[in-house]
């Protein structure tokens, strides 16, 4: 069977409900409230086999105060039923429900006059007249109307037909991709603990997955699926699906929450959007006004914060960020509605651009122009786009579906071609590959330049900066990424260094003459002292200087080659330190390993400097520890 999701729509009372129970034999108002006032309040479901197609029936709620859980219920619908009561003709939350549904963008639909039993021939025509007028330039203009009665009955074939018509329209939709459902309900039913029901809108689940519950971020277990009362053994997109989770209590699980396949979704307080106000709106909308943002089945208060201009008037477009007051979840492309914070009107909406934390400046003309791109009819088009404002965190194939609408199946193709276009730049990281817009390869070059330059200035007796402290300025990115771009820098011949320690290529450090002399003079120290080597505070005080000059001194000699740093402020001359190492593996080559205490006696020194030393062996890779010996290490 194919799977869609049809979504009713129209003004209260206008017999929606009715209209459903005709065609399926479901009574979709559930709730004693509903039986007892007589209208639908929540969204209710049914379903209907239309030979091939089977069809998941969201009904919802018509009046104006229940708007809220009408948009749960249309979020993620591939059909729209449109009712309109021949008695009644358009109402308002006909109009608010059409426009919602356009702001939604449902691309099919069909409309239904309901009630025409109580109106005669020459009535129907004005009313479908009106309608007519309503849906021009609409995804209903073309729609065809269907005049039925769920008392008599006159219809209700005739509508099934063109429903079923309707779905050859929209042909078998895209079932892979990564899954996502939303959820509209959730309960528990006796030896089976929590169940959620959603529409599933994007790839597959099976009994025994595990899904990521958002925006918790918590991983939980599918112990079983039903779709329309029946146990199944996966759900694909277009299915309505009640799943059966492990891990998570029912009253922790709400509408608005989401089950996702794992890593694809990130919660965030604010999104990039382009608005779409609607023509009917009464007043512009004002940069950083409160609204309420509809999104799939949550609504969340948030702040609009225009990215250019001071308000968007009725009808127009404009991007933005949403800075919301709770953590939402979605993918780029994914359709919303905004509606005022009170009263309840229902302003507009547009499609996310970037649904991933990304602060953009009103300033920053240059990002503004770019993120058309993220919605671009080209794969490739988006795919860069999502690269450059992704930074050092784009990448990987879920990072694409969420922010490019790139297919998982398709992500590496895509990738290879930004590659060999050189709009993505390949770097070979510590344990992946590192993936980076090529503009943001050259800001974040030009970035570790700067900074390895400000180091430079700081410390100018420093032949070289430690990559920890690099690393340690630019703690706002990953470690993986830095580390690449560092590689890239030292292979370019920007940077010269080794795994420890990098310098600009063309710096030398600068000494007055009175250093250049300490420097030799320490040089001569330590290449006296053999394997007893002094203290660089005694030596300070010897020489009536600072203890950090000297310091930095020896750490220049260090950086050149000329000493060698064992730790803890100890060095050794570099001509004792290939002596150390001759003599060292001479002997562990003839024997079956060394204490400290041998090693101290081989080298004529006292404990206080054999232990470093060892240590130093140990980290050179020359020697490794076996309890309390030392023995070579294996080449």
């Amino acid at each position: 069977m194919r799977q869609l999701i049809l979504g009713t729509a129209g003004h209260i009372d206008h017999g929606k409900t009715a209209l459903v129970k005709a065609l399926t034999g479901i009574d979709t108002d559930r709730l004693p409230a509903e039986k007892e006032r007589g209208i639908t309040i929540d969204i209710g479901f049914a379903h209907l086999e239309l030979g091939q197609w089977q069809v998941g029936i969201v009904d919802v709620p018509g009046h104006e105060r229940f708007i809220k859980n009408m948009l749960a219920g249309a979020a993620g619908i591939d059909l729209a039923l449109l009712v309109v009561a021949a008695d009644d003709s358009v109402m308002p939350q006909t109009l608010e429900h059409l426009a919602i549904l356009q702001l939604l963008q449902v691309k099919q639909g069909l409309i239904a006059l309901t009630k025409t039993d109580l109106a005669d021939s020459d009535w129907l025509e004005l009313v479908e007249e009106e309608v007519r007028g309503l849906v021009a330039g609409t995804f209903l203009a073309s729609a065809p109307i269907v005049r039925t009665s769920a008392v008599s009955g006159e219809g209700v074939d005739e509508l099934r037909s063109a429903l079923r018509e309707a779905c050859e329209r929209i042909g078998v939709p895209e079932t892979g991709g990564c899954f996502r459902l939303a959820v509209d309900r959730s309960f528990t039913l006796p030896g089976r603990g929590t169940i959620v029901t959603g529409t599933v809108w994007s790839g597959r689940v099976a009994a025994g997955d595990e899904v990521e519950w958002q925006p918790v971020g918590k991983v939980l277990k599918v112990r079983g699926l039903q779709s329309h009362g029946r146990d199944v053994e996966q759900a694909t997109r277009g299915q309505r699906t009640a799943v059966n989770l492990q891990g998570v209590h029912h009253t922790e699980i709400e509408r608005g929450h989401e089950l996702a396949t794992p890593g694809l979704l990130r919660p965030t307080r604010r999104i990039t959007v382009r608005l779409q106000m609607l023509k009917q709106s009464l007043r512009p909308l004002r940069h950083r006004e409160r609204v309420r943002l509809h999104l799939g089945t949550q609504e969340v208060m948030a702040g609009v914060r225009l990215l250019e201009g001071t308000a968007v008037a009725p009808g127009e477009t404009a991007q933005a960020q949403m800075v919301c007051a709770a953590p939402v979840v979605c993918v780029s492309g994914q359709p919303f509605v905004i509606r005022k914070e009170s009263p309840l009107e229902t302003l507009g909406g547009g499609t996310v651009l970037q649904p991933s934390e990304h602060r953009i400046r009103r300033r920053d003309t240059a990002a503004i122009r770019r993120l058309a791109d993220l919605c671009a009819a080209d794969e490739l088009t988006r795919a860069a786009a999502a690269y450059y404002f992704g930074g050092a965190a784009a990448g990987d194939a879920l990072d694409l579906f969420r922010e490019a609408q790139i297919r998982r199946e398709d992500s590496d193709r895509v990738v290879a071609r930004l590659v060999d276009a050189g709009v993505v730049v390949e770097l070979a990281g510590e344990r992946t590959t590192v993936r980076l817009h090529r503009e943001f390869l050259a800001d974040l070059q030009a970035r570790l330049v700067r900074t390895v330059r400000r180091l430079h200035a700081a410390s100018p007796l420093g032949a070289s900066v430690p990559r920890q402290r690099v690393m340690a300025m630019l703690d706002y990115l990953p470690r993986e990424t830095v580390t690449a771009v560092l590689e890239r820098l030292v292979a370019e011949s920007v940077l010269v260094g080794d795994e420890s320690r990098v310098a600009l290529a063309e710096f030398q450090p600068k000494l007055t003459a009175g250093q250049a002399r300490l420097r030799e003079e320490l040089a001569e120290a330590f290449r006296a002292a053999g394997f007893s080597p002094p203290d660089v505070a005694k030596l300070a005080a010897s020489a009536k200087m600072k203890e950090e000059e000297v310091k930095a001194i020896a750490e220049l000699a260090a950086d050149e080659g000329e000493l060698v740093h064992l730790g803890s402020g100890m060095y050794l001359h570099r001509e004792w330190e290939g002596e150390l190492r001759r003599r060292v593996i001479e002997r562990l080559r003839a024997g079956e390993g060394m204490t400290v205490s041998e090693i101290r006696d081989l080298l004529g020194t006292t404990r206080r400097y054999a232990v470093p030393i060892c240590e130093y062996l140990d980290r050179a890779g020359v020697t490794k520890r076996e309890g309390d010996l030392r023995v070579l290490r294996e080449p």
